[in-house]
């Protein structure tokens, strides 16, 4: 009776955070629509290029500073700024931003928040999780200023939209962590004439330039040339320390502030490059504006409706969408789902799971009895596979009569344990299975409260 009260109660009170979370997001909202009639009100000032008393005192600490003061000020909140990306670097850029008092800030993701976010993306917060992470960034600019105007654009950014949404702002900021939408962004603001702030952040490193500005290199100078595939790491994949993106999207900001504000030494031809385990930061001499760059080369006759046209998810060889990669490497005989996976075990048949994921990766979670081989090291590793087969087999003499030991092969999302299996196949493993979708999979499909990553 007690466990059932108990689970009662538990109802009970998600129901009423439910219930108060949604109230509060109706009076957000209509705290938004105010603070913004108001700011309305308030700007009539600002649009004479003058500053209001409650600007001077806002922004007061940036008029005291002899290289920025008022015509710095006034620059900024006459500018507009769009970030591309509401996610680990754009939620910084976004926050100083909004705070430091650009007129017209832009938001640009079609993504929505999750748990997983929290360690890095800032800006947003628990209460925000599944729901779009464009309402999630631009009611917490809004919170910090209401003085300035806040666009959403909750859709993902196209060959299709991507002309129209730029056209409307001053500089554009990258916020992106995928090849297709940076070369896309890149020659977006070609085409359009815009200067580009460009940040990326991985593991422990990050990077920061400004593309296309004051006859600066674009992207395509620098790579005209898409890196291989296997080059192209995510965070989602490779992980990402939170305080990284942190740090770049804040210089990000303040590249594009100093842009806006007409104030500093952007950096153009040059790039930074920050090494968050040594603390070092390099500022390196990057190639200048290329002849020939098919994008802002002399003779390029790259043209804005040949930029819709353009087909980036195959010049790239990488999808647009951040779904995560699914190969299909093996034959239907050589695959089993996790449920039949689940199956064998609960019928206690002997086998052997191979789970071919780095160690630390195998330390976050694993599956009880699995082996950690990871593939880098399957070849030289396969006297501790028979082994245990040998073992298992041994152990099981007696107790399930006229069946040999199976082996199975699991990874993270289902890729790698299938290269696994094609490698296993042709070393004499001819019987060696993986199963389907990995861990994900046995997350989504057997156990729900088996952890993911």
């Amino acid at each position: 009776m007690s466990e059932i009260r108990e689970s009662d109660n538990v109802c009970r009170i998600m129901a009423e955070l439910q219930s108060l979370k949604e109230a509060k997001s109706t009076i957000d909202n209509k705290i938004s629509l105010l603070e913004a009639e108001l700011r309305d009100l308030q700007n009539d000032a600002a649009n004479n290029n003058e500053l209001s008393p409650q600007m001077i005192y806002r922004y007061s600490r940036h008029l005291l500073l002899p290289n920025f003061g008022v015509l710095g000020q006034q620059n900024l909140l006459n500018s507009s700024i769009l970030v591309v990306g509401a996610g680990g670097l754009g939620s910084p850029a976004l926050l100083y931003l909004a705070a430091c008092g650009v007129g017209r800030l832009g938001i640009v993701d079609h993504d929505i928040v999750e748990l997983n976010n929290m360690h890095r993306q800032i800006i947003h917060t628990e209460t925000y999780i599944g729901k779009p992470k464009v309402k999630s960034a631009a009611s917490a600019c809004r919170s910090v200023n209401s003085s300035i105007r806040v666009v959403e654009h909750q859709e993902a950014l196209r060959t299709s939209n991507a002309l129209e949404i730029f056209s409307k702002y001053d500089i554009i900021v990258d916020a992106t962590d995928n090849a297709p939408t940076r070369y896309m962004i890149s020659d977006c603001c070609v085409v359009l004439g815009k200067p580009l702030v460009s940040g990326a952040a991985l593991g422990l490193e990050g990077q920061l330039t400004v593309y296309n500005y004051n006859g600066g290199p674009c992207y395509r100078c620098l790579f005209p040339t898409p890196p291989p595939t296997t080059a192209c790491q995510r965070c989602a994949d490779s992980g990402v320390l939170g305080v990284v993106p942190g740090i770049i999207g804040c210089l990000q900001a303040l590249e594009a502030i100093k842009i806006a504000a007409s104030v500093g030494e952007p950096l153009s031809g040059r790039m930074l490059l920050f090494d968050a385990l040594s603390a070092r930061i390099r500022i390196v001499k990057i190639r200048g504006r290329s002849l020939q760059c098919e994008a802002c080369g002399e003779n390029s006759k790259f043209t804005q409706q040949q930029f819709r046209e353009f087909d980036y998810e195959n010049f790239t060889q990488t999808p647009l969408s951040v779904s995560p990669l699914k190969l299909n490497l093996l034959p239907s005989e050589s695959r089993i789902s996790s449920k039949e996976y689940n199956e064998i075990i609960l019928k206690k048949e002997p086998h052997v799971l191979v789970d071919v994921r780095p160690a630390h990766h195998f330390k976050i979670v694993s599956l009880p009895k699995s082996l950690n081989i990871p593939l880098s090291t399957l070849e030289a590793r396969l006297p501790e596979i028979l082994s245990a087969l040998k073992k298992e087999e041994e152990d099981n003499r007696g107790v399930v009569s006229g069946s040999s030991a199976q082996l199975y092969v699991v990874c993270r999302r289902g890729n790698d344990s299938q290269r696994a299996v094609q490698s296993l196949q042709k070393l004499g493993f001819t019987y060696a299975k993986d199963i389907v979708g990995g861990l994900e999979s046995w997350a989504h499909n057997v156990d729900p409260n088996f952890p993911t990553y």
